[in-house]
């Protein structure tokens, strides 16, 4: 028994220089932040390319009041990270999360969630001042994130929350697809859409990124030989060729959002019928999607050539 005790004791002790090895590890992780969380807009000012959300964010900020408001637009707009801004200017670091509730609907969107968590927290009764000596407005603001995957009884209950905690708490929904929001919860909101982020926007803040943490970048685009001999493989309607193709642009490193950008430009030249643009074009919607939500950029850049491929044949193009 007094062996095992010494065992364990030896196992268990650690000498100080290993704790402070231990903790300098932990303090290091602690530190490392995604660059998402690190670059994500400070300040309302900060927010690009959505600026009619931001001028009437400005002038309720100036007033200390803020209607209840509903975000919808593409994903990675800069829905979430607006409001959040927002509210980091009403109440400061320091009564942020005393004031601020973000909800994800998309993971707690039953009515259960409306009538605990969302109502307890609209019915506590807040200050108009900072700890900064600053005022600051008397309510408190709920976020709710991915609205549109809400239940319609879940967005029933909180249309009668919003009534009934009006003068105490103020609602953001975020959604992508406003059409999947009941009417009377619309109805009382300030709507808002966001635009999807123009491609110079997006490579400024790339390169800003890139600037600021010393990384080694080069602008390049697909070159227009392999995007013109990937048409010509697909009107070919060689599925080994057109596999090799694909794989080929792959392998070398060519994002397919950029492929499949280029591809719509060329496409666009070609000497089609509107119909069998048309067909393609939808196509091209289609995986731009799937490609968002992180699907193999192989597969669908294949699915997508082999649209193109029976660009000449109208019969399968139905299918």
């Amino acid at each position: 028994m007094q062996t095992f005790l010494k065992a364990t004791t030896a196992q268990t002790t650690r000498s100080p220089k290993d704790k402070c090895a231990s903790g300098f590890s932990i303090e290091k992780k602690s530190k490392l932040t995604p660059w998402v969380e690190k670059y994500r807009p400070k300040w309302v000012d900060e927010v690009a390319f959505q600026e009619e959300a931001i001028a009437v964010l400005k002038k309720s900020l100036e007033g200390a009041d803020l209607p209840n408001l509903l975000f919808y637009g593409p994903p990675g707009t800069g829905k979430t990270s607006t409001i959040i801004a927002a509210a980091r200017e009403l109440y400061g670091l320091e009564l942020y999360k005393q004031r601020v509730l973000e909800l994800n609907a998309s993971d707690e969107r039953g009515i259960q969630v409306i009538r605990e968590k969302v109502k307890n927290f609209a019915q506590l009764t807040v200050a108009g001042t900072r700890p900064d000596g600053k005022p600051c407005p008397p309510f408190k603001i709920v976020i709710l994130d991915e609205a549109d995957s809400m239940t319609a009884p879940a967005q029933a209950a909180l249309r009668r929350t919003m009534e009934k905690e009006s003068r105490t708490t103020r609602f953001c929904l975020i959604c992508n697809y406003i059409s999947r929001i009941i009417e009377p919860l619309t109805s009382r909101c300030s709507k808002f859409r966001f635009k999807p982020l123009a491609d110079q926007v997006q490579e400024e803040r790339l390169l800003e990124i890139c600037e600021k943490e010393k990384l080694k970048y080069t602008k390049e685009v697909v070159p227009t030989k392999m995007i013109n001999s990937l048409i010509q493989v697909c009107f070919q309607g060689r599925f080994e060729k057109l596999e090799f193709a694909v794989r080929s642009m792959v392998d070398e490193g060519y994002a397919a959002t950029q492929i499949l950008s280029q591809l719509h430009d060329c496409i666009v030249e070609q000497d089609l019928s509107d119909k069998h643009k048309s067909v393609i074009t939808e196509k091209m919607a289609v995986v731009d999607k799937c490609l968002c939500d992180g699907a193999d950029e192989y597969l669908q850049l294949l699915s997508l050539c082999s649209i193109i491929s029976a660009a000449g044949t109208p019969e399968q193009l139905k299918v």
